[in-house]
């Protein structure tokens, strides 16, 4: 039996998309669907494919605004923030093309023999099938779009369950795609939550299953998948990510460093900031002061306000409500609260940054906060006695997604680099900083060695290898044995 989705405003409560989950049945015929649809889209050459996503991408210029302005409505995003998705998604489409090409382009391996039919090494690269997305929705565009562009140019059908606190943007996506010229039932949307994902990873025709979310997301798809070793999957997990400063670095230029990488997106971006670590002398009682000061400072409010916000609401009260647990569990630990946390008076999902101290907190509750998950404005500092003091805790999670070092040298950044344990490491940038020429993945419980951004391609199509002649060798291959 279906039952009833109602994706809510978090700015006025207003419902922006309302429909049924997919019930069984239904997400049968869709997986059917999608693998009839299969055969003719992967039959179609590089050159119309890229036609189509290029379409894609004229849509989502062309409707700037109009899918901004709804990525604000329905998850709470503040104007700028949108926007900059919206860019980054419209940047993906030919940075997709592109990575398919230096990828995973068909490749021949030239061979010299005096045979007359020499042997030639080749690679071809195809689909892997019936592709399934499951979105998140801190970012409804960007996200799922840097998985379905490459998967739609390797070839692939592709059902797409977003986020339900997302489905306006994800049906805009979808509708966009079908103006575009794609074919019919290449592309579906199954609306639903936790118990549609399910029914749908069990069907039969799924080959593939790439996951956006949390780590107990991930582990739940990835103990289901057990004993299906032919369904790809490729998990983009959370994180309990950790900034270094060094006593070098300018109190103004760490605290407007640290507050970006903590409190961008309300904290919610699975790059973003939960721990701040510095080394325990003067220097550093300055940089956190300065760094309470400044996000003391940050504006508040809900997305079009005058003046302009840094930080908006959550996605929703829900949203709020699990931050709020987490930062009265951190206090429980024995962490010192240097910025209470506030909510905010316009809105129950709004939070006002908050920013507690781990500094003298026993050892193993220290372990606890580095195993949690929690994803909105909430920062933990900490004052350790030494850079390597300071590297041990930054790495001292099972996570492992992006990490950044403020201050210090070439040489200092490289043993971070490989101590730290992340897929993204920054130096004297925020640790939300990623470009879509590099790839966008974690370590350890943040991933499973599954990459997105520029090499998502990657997980996308399997590599198939031939020897080709063209005629049958002369020569006897059993001539070996003697």
């Amino acid at each position: 039996m279906s039952h009833s989705l109602i994706s809510v405003s978090p700015i006025d409560g207003e419902a922006l998309w309302q429909g049924d989950a997919a019930d069984e049945l239904e997400i049968r015929q869709c997986m059917e669907r999608a693998a009839i649809a299969l055969g003719a889209w992967r039959s179609k050459s590089v050159d119309e494919r890229i036609v189509v996503v290029r379409r894609f991408g004229a849509e989502l210029t062309a409707r700037r605004t109009e899918i901004s302005t709804l990525i604000s409505r329905e998850v709470g995003k503040l104007a700028w923030d949108a926007d900059g998705e919206v860019a980054a998604a419209i940047a993906k489409v030919e940075m997709s093309i592109l990575a398919r090409e230096q990828r995973v382009s068909d490749l021949q391996i030239e061979t010299s023999s005096a045979s007359a039919s020499p042997v030639q090494r080749k690679v071809r690269y195809q689909p892997l099938g019936v592709t399934l997305v499951l979105g998140p929705f801190n970012f409804p565009l960007h996200l799922p779009g840097g998985q379905i562009i490459p998967a739609l140019l390797a070839g692939n059908a592709v059902v797409f369950k977003p986020s339900e606190q997302a489905m306006a943007v994800a049906q805009w996506m979808v509708d966009a795609w079908n103006r575009a010229g794609l074919p019919r039932d290449v592309l579906q949307l199954l609306p639903g939550a936790a118990e549609t994902a399910k029914m749908a990873i069990d069907a039969p025709e799924v080959s593939a299953v790439f996951l956006t979310g949390g780590r107990d997301a991930g582990n739940a798809i990835h103990r289901q998948l057990a004993g299906r070793p032919e369904v790809l999957l490729a998990l983009e997990l959370g994180g309990n990510n950790p900034i270094v400063t060094l006593d070098s670095v300018d109190p103004e230029a760490a605290a407007r460093i640290v507050s970006f990488s903590a409190f961008i997106s309300a904290g919610q971006r699975c790059t973003c900031a939960r721990r701040a670590v510095f080394l325990s002398n003067a220097a550093a009682n300055r940089q956190i002061e300065t760094l309470v000061n400044r996000t003391r400072e940050l504006r508040v409010g809900m997305p079009f306000g005058s003046p302009v916000p840094h930080v908006g609401p959550l996605v929703s009260k829900a949203a709020a409500s699990n931050v709020i647990r987490v930062y009265d569990r951190l206090l429980s630990l024995g962490c010192n609260p240097l910025l209470p946390l506030e909510t905010g008076k316009s809105s129950s999902s709004l939070l006002a940054p908050a920013i507690v101290d781990a500094t003298g907190v026993p050892l193993d509750a220290v372990c606890e906060m580095n195993k949690m998950e929690w994803f909105g404005p909430l920062l933990v500092v900490q004052k350790v006695s030494d850079f390597e003091a300071a590297v041990e805790a930054a790495a001292g999670t099972p996570y492992g997604l992006s990490a950044a070092l403020l201050g210090g040298t070439d040489k200092l950044f490289e043993q971070f680099v490989d101590s730290v344990g992340a897929g993204v490491v920054n130096w004297n940038s925020p640790t939300t900083g990623a470009a879509g020429a590099l790839p966008f993945g974690g370590l350890g419980s943040s991933g499973n060695h599954r990459p997105a951004g520029y090499f998502a391609i990657d997980f996308c199509c399997d590599p198939v290898a031939s020897l080709e002649q063209s005629t049958p060798g002369v020569a006897d291959p059993w001539d070996v044995a003697k």
